[in-house]
């Protein structure tokens, strides 16, 4: 008894010892998303000193420094060999003085205002780019695409001509779900595919005529994003097989250039969305001139890897853009756009998913990786590159989880799955939202076609399963007619304007909880020996899909 009772006491002198030594044990890291970590990476890359983070600029270089050495204190591994950084190769062509744009025919000239009626640019490496005399026809919506038994180009030579065609799509403008996809725009809707299928029949010229609601953003993006400096990787050719001059008519102006021609606009338009429209010539010619200065340059996707455990050659994939516009040209004011939403809050969650996933244990089998990617903004030009020029092998990248204009606000009681029914990544999604008690739905406004605007898109058309989701509209408090407001007013007010900066009034309750979600995704796939696939009516199950050699983008 005696023997025992000493035992005791020497066991709780011990414990006591332990509990009052100044070195405790400590449990490991939390892997909860910091929602003071997020709220300061916003706060700081959308300030002004970053100045709107412009790839080639000072803030873009101060926004690249900050990643890197987030990801060095999480401890990710170099993605690029001993680097952090995969440079990717682009061109800046700044117009000298304002560009110009004339249109001739019955009764005279008219000249159209910059920034106001038209923008204009050249994607190609010349220090001059002109139109003189050129034919302008109405096209349509300038799309061929044979699955939907569509050929606005059936019947026409376009060579050395001027096309003026719609942004969007048959679909979106009778909204017959027979028509294309109805509603939900396809890629043809957008302003690169056009663009690039003017190029490829011969066009001198290609003139989009905006429209808020095809478009899916607002005249003021439109000129901002568009004036100024504009960015094309660097090729070999300097994109001489593009055409000479692309640009923007704002509605008001091809009204204007419809009535000039005497034919009626409206009539037009509205037949271009039904099937057999043709071509029409207008009667009038298009001079355009502008000169530019050009400058080569270098600037970095920024990359870092959590090595897997197990199947460490295997990869899943988080991307988030660091870019934004820098500064509004002279003619839109000069203002810093922030981009705090786009995509500061991208960026943000990246760096608070990399600090979790890298916080977790048991660590992942396999390799995690976070890109941080440039030029999304001048057309997704960093993922463009990362995919044609992959630092991860293709048949080994499980699937690409891309964060992009983040939702920023309180908690909501559904998800958006944008893109929907591509591949069974969602079945990963739906099933950790469903925990988290929350409905899953396709997106809310699919004629924006936000799916093939962000840089999931690069890699879904280059074969990978990819993932773009967010919060839906239906606030927890305030409910669906409330969410469905500010998510338009977005795009109205603030996208690709002065008005996307940081508040310190942010509730960041749903961000948080958006960013759990593609946590628990990517640890799901991560630890997985699964890899995801494409469903059978994905567009994405051809390896070939009709764009696959045109330029990706966003608005210009």
């Amino acid at each position: 008894m005696m023997a025992r009772r000493g035992t005791t006491c020497c066991l709780v002198v011990i414990a006591l010892v332990a509990a009052c030594s100044g070195s405790p044990r400590r449990g490991p890291p939390s892997t909860d998303i910091e929602e003071n970590g997020f709220r300061s990476a916003v706060r700081l890359l959308s300030s002004d000193d970053f100045d709107g983070r412009r790839p080639g600029t000072a803030g873009a270089d101060l926004a690249v420094d900050y990643i890197v050495a987030q990801f060095r204190r999480f401890g990710l591994k170099p993605g690029n060999g001993e680097s952090y950084l995969q440079q990717v190769p682009l061109a800046e062509l700044t117009p000298e003085g304002n560009p110009t744009l004339t249109i001739t025919g019955r009764g005279g000239s008219h000249v159209l205002e910059y920034a106001k009626d038209m923008v204009i640019w050249t994607p190609r490496e010349v220090a001059d780019a002109a139109l003189q005399g050129s034919e302008l026809v109405f096209l349509g919506y300038g799309i061929v695409a044979p699955e939907y038994g569509w050929n606005d180009y059936a019947g026409i030579d376009v060579r050395g001509k001027t096309v003026l065609v719609m942004v969007g799509d048959p679909g979106y403008a009778t909204k017959d779900p027979k028509v294309f996809r109805g509603n939900a725009e396809t890629y043809y809707g957008l302003w690169n595919y056009k663009v690039a299928e003017a190029a490829r029949h011969g066009a001198a010229g290609v003139l989009l005529i905006h429209d808020t609601g095809s478009a899916g953003y607002s005249w003021p993006a439109v000129v901002d994003a568009a004036t100024g400096p504009q960015l094309e990787l660097a090729v070999s050719d300097g994109n001489a097989g593009r055409a000479a001059i692309e640009g923007w008519l704002s509605l008001a102006a091809a009204r204007a250039t419809f009535k000039q021609a005497g034919l009626d606009g409206e009539a037009l338009i509205e037949g271009a969305a039904r099937p057999g429209f043709k071509a029409a010539p207008l009667g009038l010619t298009v001079d355009a001139a502008l000169h530019d200065s050009i400058r080569r340059f270098s600037s970095p996707n920024v990359v870092g890897v959590i090595p897997g455990t197990e199947r460490t050659r295997e990869y899943v994939i988080y991307t988030a853009h660091w870019d934004h516009l820098g500064r509004q040209a002279a003619a839109a004011g000069g203002a810093i756009l922030p981009g705090a939403v786009d995509d500061a809050s991208g960026v943000a969650g990246l760096l608070m998913l990399a600090q979790s996933l890298s916080r977790t244990r048991p660590a992942p089998a396999r390799s995690i990786a976070f890109i941080a990617l440039t030029g999304t903004e001048a057309g997704l030009l960093g993922s463009s590159y990362a995919l044609s020029q992959p630092l991860f092998p293709l048949r080994s990248t499980v699937a690409d989880l891309n964060l992009d204009l983040l939702h920023i606000g309180g908690p909501t009681r559904d998800v958006m799955i944008y893109g929907d029914g591509n591949s069974d990544l969602e079945d990963y999604y739906r099933e950790a939202a469903l925990l988290q008690g929350r409905a899953v739905h396709a997106d809310a406004d699919p004629e924006l076609g936000l799916y093939y605007r962000s840089d999931q898109f690069s890699f879904a058309r280059s074969g990978v399963p990819a993932l773009y989701a967010r919060a839906g509209l239906d606030d927890s408090a305030r409910g669906p007619a409330w969410g469905q407001q500010q998510y338009l007013a977005y795009f109205s007010n603030s996208y690709r304007q002065p008005a996307d900066k940081y508040s310190a009034d942010w509730d960041l309750r749903g961000t948080v909880e958006d960013l759990r979600l593609y946590y628990e995704v990517g640890l799901r796939l991560a630890r997985s020996r699964v890899f995801p696939r494409f469903l059978p009516e994905s567009e994405f199950r051809s390896t070939h899909p009709p764009w696959r050699e045109s330029t990706p983008g966003d608005a210009r």
